[in-house]
């Protein structure tokens, strides 16, 4: 048996393996031989074959620890990770300071999902083998997945001090430094991976993440396009390169490949459903079912068990979001948060973003009862300080947006779970109660594209700041780079929201009212590219299109005054970039469709008493923008009404939103506390 060993240790699989294939014809029940031959065998692909000589060797030798580790090594390389996991807690319980086995155990627990274990296990490998670099690394992947993102690098970074080297280890850790919030450490960490293995599809995949956020979008495509040669049918791929093209406004192969994305999720593949919002071809059914398949993810394998919660007393509304800081959702909310009513509420905040030092985050410090920064929290530890504070309604302010917290939500740490203003759709999720819109955004013909009950608003779902500054000084349109004369459409939607079909309208309108310009935001200079050479392939000089840099919101809101129409986008509406434009005087043309995100302008265009603004196709929408393109005194119009409007009209009415948003808060807890289930109703002005 030691030349068997002998040989297998210096690789001489071959003659391993007939070595011990004689010792068992001589003696079929040598558990040393039946235990190597089964290695043996997992290694040439026989895996039934090693699983039945190991399960012998463990019969035979059920007091040897090795015996049960090494069953469980083949078990857990065979996905069979429960029965894997069983196996090494049979040798765990014979030597207790197993490493190896801690570790097995630690990885089977791990693909299971059972990470809050996976951890426990996985401390005890490294506690007991200071050295052991493979289990940091995996003890690394555990905590991240449980959002313990500062742990998670340290333990990368302890694995990598073992072993400079290895790029699987160096992925990690910039996957990790980028949840962090430092791109520029993750970058280097990612291509320092490449460096070492250039076709890591999960590397480029993560490189591609981290340069989006830094804005290098050309950067981020080429890694897309590399990951997809080198897996075409991985559909997270897939999909982060169609929104990629969308985002520059590259539309040469986009149709074709958000059709191969949907075709994807149609045949069950879990991909971003954000990715759906802006494919025409994604209707409020593939929302649904994306977001479902989402979703499953989210579901923890030890679920939080639930506080009682008291009756009576203020009702205890806990906002969850990673935007509490210079971003348009606090834009949006921060008047709500400082009006709620504290006689009948008490509202925390939980912040999972960054402390940006900002006026306006220091505005909404000051604007809760308590702001707890869970941004170091993991997700169960902030679900488990959710439920230990006694909070009764949790709202969701992120949905499926970059750096969203979704898996706290998944713990249920709140009796009452909240889908609102972030995610501009279903969440598909079994652990969501409700979703707040109003009648415009989500008639109730339409609950059965929510796994949520829906709870209408009685103007408009989205709330605004009437505090929001507009600068006192208004541009000259030179300053702009806008023509002295002429009409301006302006259209400030992000660049992802312009399709091909959008744009065909927006150049027709051009070429039927002449001199006017179409007054955009550049997002990146890929897109203002692309979109001057799309001019010009539909006949429109380049310069009719003009690019506005961002500015401080109080300018951007001022410069809205030299425009004379917003021009929205369809399938995904304009959101806050609509109040903004109605804010500023500027009215908004917008045309419904059949998703959330498509009916998101309708609403604020309501409920600013606009409605001659809303139409219901393409056609008649460039018919309207035309008509108001050639008609002053009907624009005037118009702009007249908004003028009045804008401080009278529901939209603007923080004072209003807030009641009518509190009554949608009580009937929620009014039917909880009476036991009954949620369900779909509208609150009454």
């Amino acid at each position: 048996m030691s030349l068997a060993i002998r040989k297998f240790q210096q690789s001489d699989f071959s003659g391993a393996e007939e070595d011990c294939r004689r010792i068992l014809r001589a003696d079929p029940n040598n558990a040393a031989a039946l235990q190597l031959l089964g290695t043996l065998l997992l290694k040439s692909g026989e895996v039934d074959q090693a699983i039945k000589l190991l399960r012998k060797g463990v019969s035979l030798k059920p007091d040897a620890p090795e015996a049960h580790n090494n069953l469980g090594n083949v078990l857990r390389e065979s996905n069979r990770f429960a029965d894997a996991a069983a196996a090494y807690r049979a040798a765990v319980r014979l030597r207790p300071k197993f490493a190896e086995a801690q570790y097995g155990l630690g990885a089977a627990l791990f693909e299971m999902g059972r990470r809050d274990e996976a951890v426990a296990s996985l401390r005890e490998a490294v506690a007991i083998r200071p050295r052991f670099r493979e289990a940091f690394n995996l003890l690394g992947a555990a905590l991240e997945g449980l959002g313990n993102f500062e742990e998670a690098a340290r333990c990368y970074r302890q694995s990598l001090s073992l072993h400079a080297g290895d790029p699987q280890v160096l992925n990690n850790l910039g996957s990790c430094l980028r949840k962090l919030g430092r791109a520029d450490a993750a970058i280097t960490c990612l291509r320092q991976a490449l460096a070492l293995r250039p076709d890591f599809v999960a590397g480029l995949i993560n490189l591609a993440a981290a340069l989006r956020d830094r804005g290098d979008q050309e950067g981020a495509m080429a890694c897309y396009r590399k990951a997809l040669l080198l897996d075409p049918d991985n559909a997270v791929v897939r999909c982060e390169l169609a929104h990629g093209m969308r985002h520059v406004c590259d539309w040469g192969e986009m149709e074709a490949s958000e059709a191969r994305v949907l075709d994807m999720v149609r045949q069950g593949a879990a991909v971003g459903p954000f990715y759906l919002l802006a494919m025409p071809a994604a209707g409020p059914d593939d929302q649904l079912r994306c977001a479902r398949q989402w979703a499953a993810k989210f579901t923890p394998s030890a679920p939080l068990v639930q506080s009682p919660r008291p009756t009576d007393g203020p009702i205890h509304i806990g906002y969850l979001s990673a935007d509490l800081h210079q971003h348009a959702t606090a834009f949006l909310m921060a008047e709500v948060f400082e009006r709620h009513d504290r006689a009948r509420f008490r509202v925390t905040a939980y912040s999972c973003g960054a402390d940006d030092g900002s006026d306006m985050r220091r505005r909404l410090v000051a604007a809760f009862d308590d702001f707890v920064d869970a941004q170091g929290l993991s997700h169960r530890q902030a679900a488990e300080r959710i439920d230990a504070d006694g909070v009764h309604i949790l709202v969701d302010l992120k949905g499926y947006t970059s750096f969203a917290r979704t898996e706290i939500l998944g713990y249920r740490p709140a009796p009452i779970q909240v889908n609102y203003l972030g995610y501009p759709g279903t969440m598909g999720a079994p652990f969501i109660d409700y979703i707040i819109s109003d009648a415009v955004v989500s008639p109730m013909e339409h609950a059965r594209f929510y796994s949520e009950k829906i709870v209408q608003l009685p103007d408009s779902y989205q709330p605004n700041d009437r505090q929001r500054a507009v600068a006192a000084a208004t541009p000259s349109r030179a300053e702009c780079g806008l023509p002295e004369h002429g009409f301006v459409f302006c259209s400030f939607n992000n660049s992802y929201k312009i399709t091909p079909r959008m744009f065909d309208v927006w150049m027709r309108l051009l070429a039927a009212v002449p001199g006017a310009v179409l007054w955009l935001l550049e997002r990146n200079e890929q897109a203002a590219a692309n979109l001057r050479r799309e001019a010009a392939a539909r006949g429109i000089g380049p310069e009719r299109l003009v690019f506005a840099p961002r500015l401080p919101l109080a300018e951007h809101l001022a410069r809205h005054r030299l425009a004379d129409l917003f021009l929205d986008t369809l399938p995904c509406n304009a959101h806050t970039t609509a109040s903004d434009a109605l804010w500023a005087g500027l009215p908004v043309l917008t045309c419904l469709g059949d998703t959330f995100a498509a009916r998101v302008a309708g609403s604020l265009v309501a409920a600013v008493g606009l409605p001659e603004l809303i139409v219901g196709s393409l056609e008649e929408y460039e018919e309207v923008a035309l008509s108001l393109a050639r008609d002053a005194g009907r624009l005037a119009a118009v702009k007249d009404r908004l003028d009045r409007n804008r401080l009278t009209a529901p939209l603007f009415d923080s004072g209003r939103f807030t009641r009518n948003l509190e009554a949608a808060y009580r009937g929620m807890w009014e039917r909880w506390r009476a036991g009954k289930p949620p369900e779909a109703f509208a609150v009454t002005a």
